[in-house]
């Protein structure tokens, strides 16, 4: 079925290049990208011995994962942060290629499940995604890449302020005929707040058969988290007084347990290369809504099969696919007690008992073609194409409609939360990128990238109502992006940027009537920069750079009185993110690295009345190698022991923060083989 093609480009030695797998699910040279992308390799990330996501992603323009409580995270690429139901639905996220949830299934702190302490590299994909990204790849595309499977071995310590200590092995072992790596990590840490710290553990598992048909690969990833959760301060400035030690809802927690396994067989048929894909997932979660009146307990978790099927002909210059996907989620919110703290009204309509009960199953289908093209000796060209249809089947359990679970009515016109009848919904729709890449020899790159992508609507927007919502008419979400970038080698070093556009429409949010709607639109405008050089006395200067103009593109009243006017900046958007690293290493001393955050000013909520300055961060880092494959490393961060906020929000009329901690320190001790 494939088809003399033009000269395609040609195939590059991915081992001799910085190669990125997160935009065609295999090693493409960075040189030859027509798309944004980034990558923290094995050295950074050990160097930055990130205790949150947040750390690392500081690294990546144009994003933020906004530091939460414990390892709650917020995300951000390209886009403001985005909270809510779904909103974790506008970016896709993979380990080693593969979705670590199903489609209709997000987790909004998804990132805690990712093992980036254990990680061979992260690559950050910025903006709509490639032929190979279905749903959710709105915003960007994160991809975990497990480390080499006979990288050395290790054991890591790690302690410092707030009661934090870590543990992290990795131990390759087996023959070349059957060689296997297991990779660890076990984090306990307290908090400079009140009741909050966590317990987290986290594993890798690779196996692989060179020798046999197809050269199998197995890994098996899985996390478990424990957390004791902090919710919002509130109050004006609240993060820069005594404030910020509080904890307002000390009965607050968190547990999560995920697991994923896959295998990846790979077949030369004449003049293709066929692989084989399968995957199994698992994830359960329970967390008490400290933020809602009654604070009622969620327990939610999916299961799911999948499959990805690849064809590669033309030496891997052009791919194509078939992905499948089977799933079935589940949701149960229930409240322990009667609400008595509120209006008459709000306890009302807030009865104790259980609020939502349901299944889900849902299946997902695709087919993509991605085509890589020479034109001529300095041009080539990048397209791809793919067309997904993803189905839920609604299975509610219990009584539809807003009563009460023995099915009595509410007072005040009927309870707030409302169950749907069970129904069927689909969602197919077809996403396209193309680009134009020059290079020439002296490695000056230019690239021109036009893409569009999509999500489809979570389960928890459709099926969990709200004050007398029966049905969410919902549409997918939908952006088109154009982006101009480049690279220019520079004396010692190399310099990155882009310009883009973005557009995004049927955005997803809750009106002024609590009702799930989808007709939002904004623009998303921006300038990033990377830059990579070498300065006198051996000194390594990175630095990375986002600017950027979000804005509103239509009007509409929202709940707790705010309204969103056309040009009104977007929400928790900062204008500005962006850092820069000074390393060097001085013999006798070992290396220092002295790092600097900036986190510009942003509106703090979307009628643009309440402005929140950002804030400024030093952070220090010292490693030594010792004697035998010894290094011992200490950091410390928040060097000026700043007073600032992780994140500011407003709601319920108030201002509200996740403070940000104070002056910390981290002493480790690692060893490799």
């Amino acid at each position: 079925m494939l088809i003399a093609l033009p000269l395609l480009l040609a195939a590059q030695d991915p081992a001799a290049l910085d190669a990125i797998h997160v935009t065609a699910r295999a090693p493409r040279a960075a040189a030859a990208e027509t798309a944004s992308a980034s990558r923290l390799d094995a050295d950074t990330l050990d160097r930055i011995a990130p205790q949150h996501a947040q750390e690392a992603f500081a690294r990546v323009p144009g994003a933020w994962a906004s530091r939460g409580s414990g390892q709650e995270q917020l995300l951000a690429i390209r886009s403001p942060v985005l909270a809510g139901t779904g909103a974790c639905g506008a970016f896709l996220v993979l380990e080693q290629g593969i979705p670590i949830r199903p489609a209709g299934f997000c987790n909004v702190n998804q990132l805690f499940e990712l093992p980036i302490e254990l990680a061979g590299a992260v690559e950050v994909l910025r903006g709509p995604g490639a032929a190979v990204h279905g749903s959710n790849a709105l915003h960007g595309v994160i991809e975990l890449r497990a480390p080499r499977i006979d990288a050395p071995a290790r054991v890591a310590l790690r302690a410092g302020s707030f009661d934090y200590a870590q543990l992290i092995a990795g131990l390759p072992g087996g023959s070349a005929a059957r060689p296997f790596r297991i990779d660890v990590s076990a984090t306990d840490s307290g908090s400079f707040r009140e009741d909050e710290g966590y317990t987290q553990q986290r594993a890798l598992a690779q196996f692989a058969l060179p020798q046999a048909p197809g050269a199998p690969e197995f890994l098996f990833s899985a996390q478990a988290l424990d957390q004791d959760t902090a919710g919002y301060i509130t109050g004006d400035r609240a993060f820069a007084d005594a404030r910020r030690r509080l904890n307002p809802n000390p009965e607050a927690y968190r547990k999560a347990q995920s697991a994923r396994l896959s295998g990846r067989w790979q077949f030369a048929l004449d003049a293709l290369d066929l692989s084989l894909t399968p995957y199994a997932r698992s994830d359960r979660g329970e967390f008490i809504q400290h933020f809602l009146l009654g604070k009622p307990i969620e327990d939610n978790g999916s299961d799911s099969l999948g499959l990805q099927l690849g064809v590669a002909a033309l030496g891997g210059a052009l791919r194509s696919g078939i992905d499948l996907e089977f799933a079935e989620g589940d949701l149960l919110q229930r409240q322990a007690q009667a609400l008595t703290s509120g209006t008459a009204a709000q306890n009302a309509i807030r009865p104790a008992g259980r609020h939502y009960d349901y299944r889900v199953r849902s299946d997902s289908t695709a087919a993509f073609v991605q085509w890589d093209a020479v034109l001529s000796a300095l041009w080539s060209l990048q397209s791809g194409a793919r067309i997904e249809s993803i189905g839920y089947r609604y299975d509610n359990r219990m009584d539809a409609g807003n009563l009460a679970e023995d099915g009595s009515a509410c007072g005040f016109g009927g309870c707030l939360y409302q169950r749907p009848e069970d129904r069927s919904d689909r969602y197919t729709r077809p996403t396209a990128n193309l680009g134009l890449l020059r290079v020439d020899e002296d490695g000056r790159r230019l690239f021109l990238r036009a893409a569009s992508a999509f999500r489809a609507p979570q389960a928890g927007e459709l099926y969990r109502l709200q004050r007398g919502q029966s049905v969410a008419d919902l549409g997918p979400e939908r952006a088109e992006s154009l982006e101009l970038g480049g690279g220019l080698p520079l004396p010692g070093g190399r310099i990155e940027g882009v310009v883009y556009a973005m557009d995004k429409r049927g955005s997803i949010f809750r009106d002024a009537a609590g009702f799930n709607v989808g007709d939002g639109r904004s623009r998303h405008v921006g300038v990033e920069l990377e830059l990579s050089l070498t300065l006198p006395l051996d000194v390594q200067l990175d630095a990375n750079l986002g600017w950027s103009e979000q804005t509103y593109r239509f009007e509409r009243a929202l709940g707790g009185g705010e309204t969103i006017r056309r040009g009104n900046r977007v929400d928790t958007a900062p204008e500005w993110l962006g850092g820069l690293r000074l390393r060097r290493a001085f013999d006798g001393l070992g290396e220092f690295e002295l790092e600097w955050q900036h986190q510009g000013g942003y509106f703090a909520d979307a009628g643009n009345t309440f402005w929140h300055a950002g804030h400024d961060l030093a952070h220090l880092r010292w490693s030594r190698a010792l004697r035998e494959g010894w290094r011992v490393s200490a950091a410390i961060r928040n060097l000026g022991d700043i007073r600032y906020a992780e994140r500011a929000d407003f709601g319920f009329g108030e201002r509200r923060y996740f403070p940000g901690a104070p002056r910390s320190y981290v002493l480790g001790l690692e060893w490799r083989g």
